[in-house]
């Protein structure tokens, strides 16, 4: 059986849930301004399954769905949870715990592939809403456009990076991000499928990140023989 590297797990899921930008492992950014502002539409439940198709022709699919809310610090806080799927089968789930009014991250949880999950420190959150404010004034809307993908037909807000040579086109329709299609360079990502009833994925307790436990793990995976 083909042994999960857990520095790469943690990597993936990382990604998925708090890097800018995402594409490498999800395709469009999603933690872009102009969908925060209009698009940004927290329920419990809702979310969406998206295609992510590579300019090599390999497609990977992602979900994004909101899995539960809390208090924090008296505010309204919401669970987001992402699932990527690999095309070997591995699922890597993880979640953070956000605010809406500011997009404040305050808790990430995650769970690589036959792993215990574990909670991630929040250190990178200022660094991300950094350079997620510089990257507001790289988009612009072109206009509204009517667009089909597999989930179903949408009118939409078509926004354009210059900059990144990237589009994307958007929906009230659609939570938690708005996202119907994104195209980025040799990369395109459509949405598949909406969900109303999606469910918290992280199963078992919960333990903290441990660095040096992981180093030592990685460690013991390159000694051992393939």
């Amino acid at each position: 059986m083909k042994r999960c590297c857990i520095a790469a797990s943690l990597l993936a899921v990382f990604a998925l849930a708090v890097s800018a930008p995402a594409h490498a492992q999800m395709g469009m950014d999603i933690f872009k301004r102009p969908a925060i502002l209009k698009f940004f539409h927290p329920v419990v439940g809702r979310g969406a399954v998206y295609a992510t198709t590579d300019k090599n022709g390999k497609t990977r699919n992602s979900e994004i769905a909101v899995v539960g809310k809390e208090s924090f610090e008296g505010r309204d806080a919401y669970w987001m949870q992402f699932v990527h799927s690999e095309s070997e089968g591995q699922t890597y789930v993880g979640k953070t715990l956000i605010t809406p009014n500011d997009f404040a991250f305050h808790r990430m949880i995650v769970q690589p592939p036959g792993q215990q999950p574990m909670e991630m420190p929040m250190s990178m959150n200022a660094a991300r809403k950094e350079k997620m404010d510089e990257s507001m004034t790289d988009w612009h809307s072109v206009g509204t456009e009517t667009i089909t993908v597999p989930a179903g037909t949408f009118s939409c807000e078509h926004w354009r990076n210059d900059k990144g040579n990237s589009d994307v086109w958007e929906s009230d329709k659609v939570s938690p991000f708005g996202m119907v299609k994104e195209v980025n360079g040799g990369s395109t990502q459509v949405l598949v499928k909406i969900l109303d009833s999606a469910t918290d994925r992280i199963t078992g307790p919960v333990k903290q990140f441990d660095m040096q436990q992981m180093m030592q793990q990685m460690q013991q995976q390159r000694q051992a023989p393939h």
